[in-house]
């Protein structure tokens, strides 16, 4: 796609993204959108057909970034060169904190696993559940391939693991947001990714 045209569709994403949080996914509309941005209907059915792809293009994208953090040709190539345990651990720790951030930075995702985004259907919400479930994969993968390389305690399950990272940070910025808190503020992302290091790196590391 010409680099006009995705930013356009950025454009698209980004304001309907607004508006389903702060008016509902149900009351939010196409003509809405296309107002706010001042384009023709036609414009935004250049890119989505309806109203639920843009919402899937937002649950695709986060997927798509936490894929490009966990590049595990990344790992293996880092893990060729024999780095020292504090230099593998912060490698390991920089990957994970970039994976919650972007969990973080799209309270939406938060809001619909919560079902705390009015008008979302039952389409939706397995939509929503897939999404979850390929992040966790995603991460297990991860965890699975360090315990492997013999960083991580060997009773370690990868699974339950990624499942209670995804869980932990989501319950986290569903509470901040809630309470109309930045969740950036006092390090929460540094202080998750090292509860999850303390309790998966083996003692010698």
């Amino acid at each position: 796609m010409p680099p006009k045209g995705e930013r356009r569709k950025l454009q698209i994403i980004e304001t309907a993204k607004e508006m389903f949080i702060q008016n509902g996914f149900q009351s939010t509309h196409i003509g809405q959108v296309c107002e706010k941005l001042n384009i023709a209907r036609g414009t935004v059915y250049q890119y989505f057909s309806n109203k639920k792809e843009i919402l899937y293009a937002i649950l695709d994208s986060v997927i798509d970034d936490i894929e490009d953090i966990f590049d595990q040709d990344d790992m293996k190539e880092y893990f060729k060169s024999s780095p020292d345990p504090k230099a593998m651990v912060k490698f390991i720790n920089n990957r994970i904190s970039k994976c919650i951030s972007v969990l973080v930075n799209e309270p939406i995702v938060i809001r619909l696993i919560f079902r705390d985004i009015s008008g979302i259907d039952t389409e939706v919400v397995d939509r929503v559940n897939l999404s979850v479930m390929s992040i966790v994969k995603i991460i297990a993968k991860e965890v699975a391939e360090i315990k492997n390389l013999g960083v991580f305690k060997n009773n370690v399950d990868p699974d339950i693991t990624a499942s209670m990272i995804v869980g932990g940070v989501m319950m986290i910025v569903y509470e901040y947001d809630k309470k109309n808190l930045n969740v950036l503020d006092g390090s929460v992302v540094d202080s998750i990714a090292n509860n999850y290091l303390n309790g998966v790196l083996k003692q010698s590391n």
